[in-house]
């Protein structure tokens, strides 16, 4: 056994409360009641004394905070799947573990995904605003006029759980899977979603329909939806992110959305959370979500409960199940 005691255990933000209790029952556990993200100088501090810190995707655990850190933090319990936001080669060199939360937020990100692939083509959120506005004045044969996802193509970027997740369920709306990956998926599970494999991105991006965006962010896929690769879908396309923002250009994708040159796009993720630029927010042809792709109370419960388990586990002497290495990169 590591040690004895409890862990010092220190939350950088709110957690459901059931989450909060359990880990008030079994370790020395310190909560933002606030629910505020720590500044810089409050995470300085956190790390000096926590045994263990339990950051989420907002918090940036970078080189200099690891090397702020006190000897007797061991353990970085990241609540949440990403871990771009955690370095993972410093806190390696100073013999932190790192874990995450994986595999409970699959199908939570995979029903927003799928619901933006419908929400964009049939301009859900205009036909919202239309009605709330309180100018609209009836069914009218050419009123709203969308288009239709059966029998469309979806391009995947990224085949990982969640991208598996959305082919599944776009199966079931009649689209067309194509996906692109590092290597192609296991052939039973390609025959299962009937998914045609691009080793290049750039001749799928011209020929799909819709381009889901469901990779990782690493530093090979930061930018990976350049201005250049952006200007080969076609103007009818779609885009939809429910990954990270820095995945693609945000500021050429915008210009592209502008002059219609890309049909319109369904957003959950910024490159610059939570500032976003005021001419994406007006623009009538994109869906803009509140990065909630994992936000369900069954989630965060899961969650929380690895996080526990992760914790735990490191602080009986064992290997944590959540490991995160930088061969995962």
């Amino acid at each position: 056994m590591m040690n004895q005691s409890k862990p010092r255990v220190i939350l950088t933000r709110k957690l459901p409360d059931t989450v909060e209790t359990r880990m008030r029952e079994l370790f020395s556990t310190r909560l933002n009641e606030t629910d505020m993200a720590l500044s810089r100088a409050q995470l300085e501090e956190a790390v000096k004394t926590a045994d263990v810190l339990v950051p989420t995707v907002t918090d940036k655990i970078d080189a200099d905070l690891i090397a702020a850190a006190g000897s007797q933090l061991r353990l970085i319990a990241s609540f949440g799947t990403g871990f771009d936001h955690i370095d993972l080669a410093a806190a390696r060199a100073r013999g932190i573990t790192v874990t995450n939360t994986p595999g409970v937020l699959t199908e939570d990100t995979a029903d927003v995904t799928m619901a933006l692939i419908l929400a964009v083509p049939r301009r859900i959120a205009e036909g919202d605003a239309l009605v709330r506005s309180g100018k609209w004045r009836g069914w009218a044969p050419t009123g709203m006029l969308g288009h239709r996802i059966n029998g469309k193509r979806l391009g995947i970027i990224g085949m990982g759980r969640i991208g598996e997740a959305v082919a599944r369920r776009a199966r079931g709306f009649g689209l067309s899977i194509h996906y692109h990956n590092r290597k192609p998926v296991h052939r039973e599970t390609e025959a299962e979603i009937e998914a045609t494999y691009w080793e290049s991105i750039e001749q799928m991006l011209a020929r799909v329909d819709i381009v889901s965006v469901n990779c990782p962010h690493t530093a090979q896929t930061s930018n990976l939806l350049s201005a250049e690769r952006l200007a080969l879908m076609q103007p009818s396309a779609y885009l939809v992110n429910t990954s990270r923002g820095d995945v693609v250009d945000e500021a050429a994708l915008t210009e592209l959305l502008t002059n219609r040159n890309i049909a319109g796009a369904g957003l959950d993720v910024y490159a610059n959370e939570p500032r976003i630029s005021q001419k994406l927010r007006t623009l009538p042809n994109v869906v803009l979500l509140p990065h909630i792709g994992s936000a369900t109370i069954e989630g965060r419960l899961q969650m929380g409960d690895k996080v526990i388990i992760n914790v735990q586990t490191f602080w009986d002497g064992h290997t944590p199940p959540d490991r995160v290495i930088e061969a995962m990169l």
